[in-house]
């Protein structure tokens, strides 16, 4: 696995490398052009240099230096058809107007996206805002707890999508909500809205684990009521929910449909199975009294990571799964950023950057040697 990440990190320095060079591009072509132009026959003509140039410049670099390359282009045009003694007639000047109109056009490509660059940044300041207004970005540490979050949606420049996390310090312990709804775009969205809301609230006033399940429950049958027949049958939620008591050395884990959570020790790394299977939430009224609270051993120097299923389903080139069991164990993580960090590198190299399904990631980390509340 070290190979592995260290090829990836191999293939991404050489990625930024290249992407480096890409600005000296328009000069590129430039001089190629102009040495072309010079050291061939004067009928055969370098025009195809001097207007890519200035259209390699309107996609890469400012306005200035679009500016510069059309000005450029002409230059070297007008200096080779003056030295072959090709300016004045109809073939050289119809080559001319062929170079000032692509430059003048580069220019306009340039502002328009730039425009549609203010506009994008613009739509992802909004999409950021929606996402930290719906998924607050929980506390790095309450008390011996380490806690990290990351959030990767499927769709290109999304920054929300059915994934939903949450963490909180309440009266019974730190609490933790990892889900993800079934179904896409808004309907998804305004499910996770309501299910952190309710979340956020019930975590703080019910005792148990199965009182909060029950009351996202109910939310998520109301909102779902207010829907179209079309969408009825989406809408519910596999999820996670976590109870770390403020005191002792275990954790609580009531699991509705969702992948099992992985425990990570010492460099072992094991799932946290329910003792038994149970609905989405959304789904209680198919097997009313399911819900079943697990007691797990949480020590000190362990690490607790829930995930989505984007994790457990994102496929290489070949079809293969990413395991994460396999991919962890043995590695050894300062905290619970170093973990996510990694698991989206490898998940990243697996993949090759082909990201299918949203993803969601939540870390906890139990400090060695931190005193206890009393």
């Amino acid at each position: 696995m070290n190979a592995v990440r260290a090829t990836g990190t191999g293939r991404a320095a050489v990625r930024r490398r290249g992407l480096r060079h890409l600005p000296l591009l328009p000069v590129v072509l430039l001089v190629g052009g102009t040495l072309f132009d010079y050291s061939t026959d004067p009928h055969v003509t370098g025009e195809a240099f001097y207007t890519a140039a200035p259209m390699t410049a309107a996609a890469l670099l400012s306005l200035r230096a679009t500016v510069l390359a059309g000005l450029g282009a002409c230059a070297a045009d007008v200096a080779l058809l003056a030295h072959f003694g090709l300016l004045g007639n109809s073939g050289g000047l119809s080559e001319l107007a062929s170079v000032v109109t692509v430059s003048a056009l580069a220019v306009g490509v340039n502002r328009l996206m730039y425009y549609s660059n203010v506009r994008l940044q613009s739509a992802r300041r909004v999409a950021l805002a929606v996402q930290r207004a719906v998924l607050p970005e929980p506390p790095a540490s309450i008390g011996p707890l380490r806690i990290a979050v990351r959030y990767q949606a499927a769709a290109k420049d999304a920054q929300i999508g059915g994934d939903l996390y949450g963490a909180q310090e309440t009266p019974y312990g730190v609490r933790c909500l990892v889900g993800d709804v079934r179904g896409k775009g808004m309907d998804a969205i305004r499910a996770v809205d309501v299910a952190m809301g309710v979340f956020r609230e019930a975590a703080d006033e019910e005792p148990t684990l199965a009182g909060i399940a029950a009351r996202v429950e109910r939310a998520l049958v109301r909102e779902r009521e207010l829907r179209s027949d079309t969408v009825r049958t989406e809408g519910f939620v596999t999820a996670v929910l976590v109870e770390i008591p403020h005191r002792g050395e275990e954790l609580r884990l009531l699991n509705r449909g969702h992948p099992e959570p992985l425990l990570l020790h010492a460099g072992r790394v094991r799932a946290a199975e329910p003792s038994a299977p149970a609905l989405p939430l959304g789904l209680a009224e198919l097997c009313p009294g399911q819900d079943r609270t697990d007691s797990v051993l949480f020590p000190p120097g362990a690490t607790l990571l829930l995930y989505t299923d984007g994790l457990t389903e994102a496929r290489n080139r070949a079809g293969d799964f990413y395991d994460p069991v396999a991919g962890l164990t043995g590695q050894d993580f300062p905290g619970p950023d170093e973990l996510l960090d990694t698991l989206l590198a490898e998940v990243t190299e697996h993949t090759g950057g082909r990201i299918t399904d949203d993803l969601a990631l939540l870390a906890v980390t139990r400090d060695s040697g931190h005193t206890e509340r009393t």
